[in-house]
C-alpha cells in the first residue's frame, strides 16, 4: 500500500538533527518560553516576511486568540461578522463562535477552492468586521484583491495559513498579507512540529503584545493579570524541533511541486478533474485534491489498487451536528466540491515509482 503520508519516512533524514536538537533542550534546563521559542519565532518570523511571531499551542489556538485580542483592543465585539468560504474546516468556525462572533459563510471559487473574492462584497454588512480567507491545500489565495476590498470597507484580514506555509504571491508568503495570520505546525503540515504547535505573526506591535499575554494566564509580568488569559505556549521541544525542520523545508516543497506537476501532466483520465494552479510559486500543495461525481468509486478503485486516499473534508462546517443552528444553510456548488473531493498522496518522500503507479490507476479507473 502506498500511504497517504508517511511521517516517519519524511523524518528519518532529519533523525539525526531532531535527536540532537531534543538533546539540546533536554540538556538546557529550560522548557517553557526559552531561548528555542524565541530562536524560532524569529526564523518564522523573517520567513515569512514579518516583524513578529508569537508560538502557541496549536493552530486553532492562533485563530482562537487573534480574534480574542482584537477584541480587548476594542477593534471588535460580541456579534460582529466574519466572512469565510464555507469549505473551510471546522477550526475556523470554532474560533470564531467561540469569541461570540458571527460566521458569514460565501462560496468558495470552483478552481483554486478558496475564497472566492466576487462573493465578498455582497456579504458585506454593516457589522462586518473581520475577512479569514483560508489558503486550503497549500494555495495562496487572491490576498492583493482581498486587502483592497478589506482598506475599502476598512475591515481586518485575518489569514489562515495552516496549510500553505512558503505559498508566495508577487514576493510575499503567506502570513505577510493579513493584519495578523494564524499558522498550525501539526505534524503533517509542510512545516510539521512532532506534536501540535502553532503561531501567529503580524506587524502590530500592539496585537502582538496582547497575543503574548493571552498565550500566558493573561500576564505580561509574572504574576500579575491584566486579561483572563489562558496557557497556550509554543514548547521549547517543538520550537527547537521546528527550527530544525524550517532548515529543510524548501527541499520537501520541491518534491512536492514535482509530484504535483507529474500528476498535471499524467494523470488524463476525463472523469477526473484535476486542480488549476495559477503559477508555480503560489501553491506548495499540502494536499494535491481532484475531483470526481464518481469520488466513492474512484476512493475505492485506488485503495483496491494499493494507494491511500482521504478526504479534506467529506463535510462543510455549517452541515455539523456541532452547529445544528446552521443546518438550514445551502451552498450549491460548496456542497458539490464536498461530495466530489479526493486528495491523492503527496508526500514527498514519495518515489518515482509510486508516483507512476498512482497516475497509471487513476488513468485505469472507470466508472
Amino acid at each position: 500500500m502506498i500511504n497517504f503520508l508517511n511521517l516517519k519516512k519524511i523524518n528519518t533524514p532529519y533523525a539525526e538533527d531532531l535527536k540532537a536538537a531534543s538533546a539540546r533542550v533536554i540538556d538546557s534546563g529550560y522548557y517553557i518560553l526559552g531561548p528555542e521559542v524565541r530562536k524560532f519565532e524569529q526564523e518564522f518570523a523573517e520567513f515569512c516576511g514579518v516583524r513578529t511571531c508569537i508560538g502557541l499551542a496549536s493552530g486553532l489556538d492562533a485563530l482562537v486568540l487573534v480574534l480574542r485580542a482584537w477584541k480587548l483592543l476594542g477593534k471588535i465585539k460580541d456579534g460582529d461578522e466574519v466572512i469565510i468560504q464555507a469549505n473551510a474546516y471546522i477550526a475556523c468556525v470554532l474560533a470564531i463562535t467561540e469569541n461570540n462572533l458571527k460566521p458569514v459563510f460565501v462560496e468558495p471559487d470552483a478552481d483554486s477552492y478558496n475564497i472566492d473574492v466576487s462573493k465578498i462584497r455582497e456579504a458585506i454588512t454593516p457589522n462586518t468586521r473581520v475577512i479569514m480567507p483560508v489558503h486550503l491545500y497549500g494555495y495562496l489565495s487572491p490576498m492583493p484583491e482581498i486587502m483592497e476590498i478589506a482598506r475599502e470597507f476598512n475591515l481586518l484580514v485575518l489569514e489562515d495559513c495552516s496549510q500553505s506555509h512558503g505559498a508566495t504571491l508577487d514576493g510575499h508568503r503567506a502570513g505577510y498579507w493579513g493584519d495578523a495570520s494564524a499558522f498550525s505546525f501539526y505534524p503533517s503540515k509542510n512545516l510539521g512540529a512532532l506534536g501540535d504547535s502553532g503561531a501567529a505573526t503580524t506587524n502590530d506591535e500592539e496585537l502582538e503584545a496582547t497575543l503574548r499575554a493571552l498565550r500566558n494566564y493573561g500576564s505580561k509580568e509574572r504574576y500579575y493579570n491584566i486579561y483572563q488569559g489562558v496557557n497556550s505556549r509554543l514548547s521549547e521541544m517543538q520550537a527547537a524541533l521546528l527550527s530544525v525542520k524550517l532548515k529543510y523545508f524548501w527541499p520537501e516543497v520541491e518534491n512536492r511541486r514535482r509530484i504535483a506537476e507529474r500528476y498535471l501532466a499524467g494523470i488524463n483520465n476525463p472523469i477526473i478533474t484535476l486542480p488549476k494552479v495559477a503559477n508555480r510559486e503560489q501553491h506548495t500543495w499540502h494536499l494535491f485534491v481532484v475531483r470526481s461525481a464518481h469520488r466513492d468509486a474512484l476512493k475505492h478503485y485506488l485503495e483496491q489498487n494499493g494507494v491511500e486516499t482521504i478526504i479534506h473534508y467529506p463535510k462543510p462546517p455549517y452541515l455539523q451536528e456541532a452547529y445544528k443552528e446552521m443546518n438550514h444553510l445551502s451552498f450549491p456548488l460548496n456542497e458539490a466540491i464536498h461530495d466530489q473531493i479526493l486528495s491523492l498522496p503527496a508526500d514527498p518522500s514519495l518515489s518515482n515509482s509510486d508516483v507512476e503507479h498512482i497516475i497509471e490507476v487513476c488513468n485505469k479507473f472507470r466508472a
